[in-house]
């Protein structure tokens, strides 16, 4: 018998929060039976780890089905390097089991501890997007429990439109129970980085350009510089090596409380900023490193979001296209230095194709990540960076959102009418649902 119970759940930002009726079934068995419980019409949706950083996966008017128990690796073929995994099974867990047999996951995101399932439901990218694309890229099947209890078996051939609605559909269409996709093979567990020190906006966005035959590419802006050193930060290219001689990474410190409010302000931030840009010498630099010290840096640090302080913070990703993409990035810049606020942490990436996804959020063009702790103004700061995204034809990762109206969403996607039919022919109820999807009004 599954068992409920309110329970407070929250993003990674800890700036969206929920009151939930939620079930943490231990064995797939006990996942079908609550999801298939009607429960007096309330609304569903699944929860992973809560990496996400917004309330997509949160639903304060409804039940929340926690599948990180659901880890169980139920098969792989070496072979042709296809796994299948729940829902639950952790990125983190992937690299620790299969680095050491020669394989990898195709895509990963910022933080080893999402989910697979989250992995699928938000599409997420890495730091390899324009050559390996988005980790629905690389997704062969699907078990999805859908709305109305059924349980079906999907691939891009069999269900296209079922499949491009899950993909990045941000668990609108169903609680996935099977994901199978394929890894790739890696040489060893290490990569050669560079990293190299840019100077300004120009050069960043010349030395990302220079950096597209690398097998990985990522740059960190200083958001806090203006004027002439506008845009600049540093740019890392990595490479697989068949070392395996560097560290393997390992859980570091913790935050154990949350950091005073005014810990992180834009003079310390600035600061921060200022170090953190020195850190790098003149000369390029390189090094061996372990893939997964690469990938994850800050899962260095356990609960790292604790030091934002208990209202938490927001990030904003938003990808403009290649066209006019300087413009487009210097004016998104120039809101941060002028509204007199700073992003303790940016991020600046180039993103190639996307996945075909209906609410995927990449596609050709540049990658903007900003985050900022929460105070008195962000709403206001965050709309004028959508508004000027909108303008410059971009839109916004709904993985990272807490703040995007239902106005400012319309538009960003051009497959959500593709979407909400599908959504209308398999849950014309409505019964699955989140704060993010009734926030933004994405169902009908």
């Amino acid at each position: 018998m599954t068992v409920w119970a309110k329970i407070p759940l929250q993003g990674w930002g800890r700036n969206a929060r929920a009151q939930s009726l939620a079930a943490r079934p231990e064995r797939m068995h006990e996942a079908l039976a609550a999801a298939r419980d009607r429960h007096d019409g309330q609304s569903l949706i699944a929860f992973g780890a809560g990496r996400s950083y917004g309330d997509c996966g949160l639903n304060s008017a409804g039940r929340t089905l926690i599948t990180a128990r659901l880890d169980r690796v139920l098969g792989f073929d070496r072979d042709s390097g296809i796994i299948q995994v729940e829902p639950g099974v952790t990125l983190r867990r992937l690299l620790q089991d299969f680095l050491p047999r020669g394989f990898a996951a195709p895509v990963s995101p910022g933080t080893g501890f999402a989910t697979i399932g989250g992995a699928v439901a938000n599409d997420v990218h890495g730091k390899n997007h324009e050559h390996a694309g988005s980790f629905g890229t690389h997704v062969t099947e699907l078990d999805l429990l859908l709305p109305s209890g059924v349980q079906r078996t999907i691939t891009p051939q069999s269900d296209p439109a079922l499949f491009a609605a899950t993909i990045g559909g941000i668990g609108l269409t169903g609680i996935l129970t099977r994901i199978a996709f394929r890894m790739v093979r890696v040489q060893g567990s290490d990569v050669r980085v560079r990293t190299t020190r840019v100077p300004d906006l120009n050069a960043f966005l010349a030395r990302l350009a220079d950096a597209q035959t690398a097998t990985y590419s990522v740059g960190w802006i200083d958001a806090t510089a203006r004027g002439a050193a506008l845009g600049r930060g540093s740019v890392e290219t990595a490479e697989p090596i068949a070392s395996s001689a560097a560290r393997a990474p390992k859980r570091g410190p913790t935050v154990p409380i949350d950091f005073p409010g005014l810990a992180l302000n834009p003079i310390s931030i600035k600061a921060f900023n200022e170090l953190y840009f020195r850190r790098v010498p003149d000369t390029p630099r390189e090094q061996a490193v372990h893939l997964g010290r690469f990938l994850y840096p800050l899962d260095a640090i356990t609960g790292w979001n604790r030091i934002y302080g208990k209202r938490g913070f927001h990030q904003f990703q938003c990808v403009v296209p290649f066209a006019n993409g300087e413009t487009s990035l210097r004016a998104l810049m120039e809101i941060v230095t002028g509204s007199g606020q700073a992003s303790f942490l940016a991020v600046l990436k180039r993103l190639g194709a996307g996945s075909g996804g209906y609410l995927s959020f990449p596609e050709p063009g540049y990658t903007l990540a900003l985050d900022f702790p929460h105070f008195a103004g962000i709403a206001d700061l965050h709309h004028r960076l959508v508004a000027c995204t909108r303008t410059h034809g971009g839109r916004v990762y709904l993985a990272k959102d807490s703040l995007l109206t239902a106005e400012e969403f319309q538009g960003m996607y051009p497959d959500l009418p593709a979407l909400r039919d599908v959504l209308a022919d398999i849950d014309p109820a409505g019964r699955m649902a989140s704060d993010m999807s009734r926030r933004l009004r994405i169902s009908r």
